[in-house]
């Protein structure tokens, strides 16, 4: 699960196998917030910390127009958004990709825990070329 060319490849392998750990527990089928509660317990046993829930505000233009809470975030670097879908679109991946650019992170994870096994995915900030 680690691989060097991946960025805090150590820690997002070491939350990858928390999450592989609760899917090969749990299994498919359960509501989202389960998953949720047990991705916790599951981090908190490896020394991970986190907060969960944590609201972001949503500015446009500067002004406020509404807040949203990501899943968790793991030891202040990595958002981590959790799913509990048959499979994973790209409706997710867009979501997962607007908290890094609300949040200001660099990467995050995307884990679905609904289908028969466990996805994943790394996800990271697009760099986004300004227009003139």
């Amino acid at each position: 699960m680690i691989n060097e060319k991946y960025a805090e490849s150590a820690l997002t392998g070491k939350i990858i196998g928390c999450a592989m750990e609760v899917h090969r527990t749990l299994g498919n089928g359960f509501q989202e917030k389960i998953y949720q509660r047990c991705m916790a317990i599951e981090m908190a046993k490896q020394g991970l910390h986190y907060s969960r829930e944590h609201e972001m505000l949503i500015l446009y233009k500067g002004e406020k127009v509404g807040l949203r809470r990501v899943d968790f975030f793991v030891e202040e670097k990595i958002m981590l958004e959790l799913k509990a879908v048959i499979q994973l679109e790209d409706v997710h991946l867009a979501q997962a990709i607007n908290y890094l650019e609300a949040y200001g992170l660099q990467m995050g994870l995307l884990i679905n825990f609904g289908n028969t096994s466990l996805q994943f995915k790394r996800v990271y900030k697009p760099n986004r070329r300004t227009m003139i």
